[in-house]
């Protein structure tokens, strides 16, 4: 049963404020997107690797992986006009090459610090439930405000939890809920877990991390930069 981890890099990174999109800016002289497929292309469970990729960029997607040497490349696609139908557009693919009963992780393209434990515990929770969603629990204190000002409403944060990707579900369940998305109008879910939650499934948690970021601005990539450089003090307990 083959593990297709389906990448996505379609956004234009309009928040970075940049000339390129984000998923290709370089930092410390490599494409944010090869840091992403590196985590994949190194992980010895997953099997091959889509991406989902931004018009007028594939080739460039092509001749960085060829550069880099991410040999499990075996698709590039085109984004749709929102998250959910770039999702699909690399489902779809997916439905084209791979039997229904593949494993399919779905991961942003921007979240290139992913490491081998978190993929690993997503391939466990999906194998014990049926599906993962890396999620990371709410340490701060969350208040409820209707005019973005005030508040008088505190939500417990025991019960709130970030969530991050990879998403793993069968390659036939994602199938079957962007069809059902089409038929019952359901547009403009940016991720396969909010989407699944939409359609009444039950969401099982994996282990994400705080260093698992998604790069959106330009302070994350200054973040992004000092977890490179960054080396883990010995004496602390994981």
């Amino acid at each position: 049963m083959k593990k297709i981890a389906i990448l996505t890099a379609a956004g234009v990174g309009s928040r970075t404020g940049q000339d390129i999109p984000k998923q290709f800016l370089h930092i410390e002289n490599k494409p944010l997107i090869i840091y992403t497929m590196e985590a994949f292309q190194n992980h010895p469970s997953i099997d091959e690797i889509i991406v989902v990729c931004l018009d007028g960029w594939h080739d460039i997607l092509k001749a960085y992986a060829k550069q880099f040497n991410i040999t499990k490349l075996k698709s590039v696609v085109s984004g749709g006009d929102t998250g959910q139908e770039s999702i699909k557009n690399g489902i779809m693919e997916a439905s084209k090459r791979y039997s229904d009963d593949s494993i399919i992780i779905v991961h942003d393209g921007n979240r290139g610090l992913v490491s081998n434990e978190v993929i690993s515990d997503a391939i466990s929770t999906y194998n014990q439930y049926g599906n993962a969603v890396a999620v990371i629990p709410c340490t701060e204190a969350v208040y409820e405000s209707d005019d973005g000002e005030t508040s008088k409403k505190e939500i417990p944060r025991e019960k709130l939890y970030r969530t991050q990707t990879p998403h793993v579900w069968q390659l036939k369940k994602m199938i079957w809920a962007h069809k059902e998305a089409e038929k019952r109008g359901i547009r403009n879910m940016t991720a396969t877990c909010s989407l699944m939650k939409e359609l009444g499934e039950v969401i099982h948690f994996s282990k994400g991390s705080e260093i698992n970021m998604k790069i959106t601005t330009v302070e994350d990539i200054d973040l992004f930069k000092a977890i490179l450089h960054s080396n883990k003090d010995n004496w602390l307990k994981r």
